[in-house]
């Protein structure tokens, strides 16, 4: 049987069908049910929407002998031909998952979703210094001073900062000090990240299995010469 299943926070959409797509049933199930529901099933294809919680609920899945498939969003779509809701979504993924062609992804290992919790972590971190890059060139612009964009004009904002200090009010002085020391702490956070990311690309750690161009550009992609 195959088993199409629509993930959300609290209830679940099940549909199943045979392989040539008769349905056998409909099922809303809360997550404790899900899980029961898992453990009494023989033997399935269960089929989900690469989503938030799908490589977690695919390895639960796999624990209790069943066959797990992700589907990548841009692929289950066009198969959508009546009013979307969480049962029709579930009966989508079982008629995307029936189409010989279909690509399928693979759910990730506990260590691979951690190492793109970190990538993503580093990502933010990056924005948010760029937001403050931002807001300290404003400040400056306000005072006819123009820089140019990058981290590294950071050395000649903070000189020119200094040098102007005593002809600038006080209140700006403070509020660009504390912008310099913000991105500051940030840039010391995001070296971290990026020597952890760098380490990471080129270990092979358990559970995650990394072809050797992929490990070598991550590598360079988050070598400590990477400007962010």
């Amino acid at each position: 049987m195959i088993l199409g299943v629509d993930l959300a926070k609290r209830i679940f959409q099940v549909h199943g069908a045979t392989p040539p797509g008769d349905v056998v049933y409909r099922k809303k199930l809360s997550r404790a049910q899900f899980r029961v529901f898992l453990t009494r099933l023989p033997a399935s294809l269960m089929v989900f929407e690469a989503c938030g919680s799908a490589s977690y609920w695919a390895r639960e899945a796999q624990s209790f002998g069943h066959e797990a498939r992700l589907i990548a969003p841009q692929y289950v779509r066009p198969f959508v031909k009546k009013q979307k809701n969480d049962a029709a979504d579930a009966e989508v993924i079982v008629i995307a998952a029936r189409q010989p062609e279909m690509r399928f992804v693979s759910p990730k290992s506990e260590a691979q979703q951690a190492r793109a919790a970190v990538f993503r972590g580093r990502e933010r971190l990056v924005r948010q210094r760029t937001e403050l890059m931002n807001a300290l060139r404003a400040n400056f612009y306000e005072y006819g001073v123009v820089f140019s964009i990058g981290m590294n004009q950071m050395t000649r904002m903070t000189a020119w900062l200094a040098e102007h200090a005593t002809s600038l009010p006080k209140l700006l002085v403070d509020e660009c000090t504390d912008i310099l020391a913000l991105i500051d702490e940030l840039t010391d956070r995001i070296t971290a990240k990026t020597k952890l990311l760098a380490s990471l690309a080129s270990a092979r750690l358990p559970g995650v299995q990394l072809s050797a161009p992929l490990r070598h550009g991550i590598a360079a992609r988050f070598s400590l010469t990477h400007r962010a």
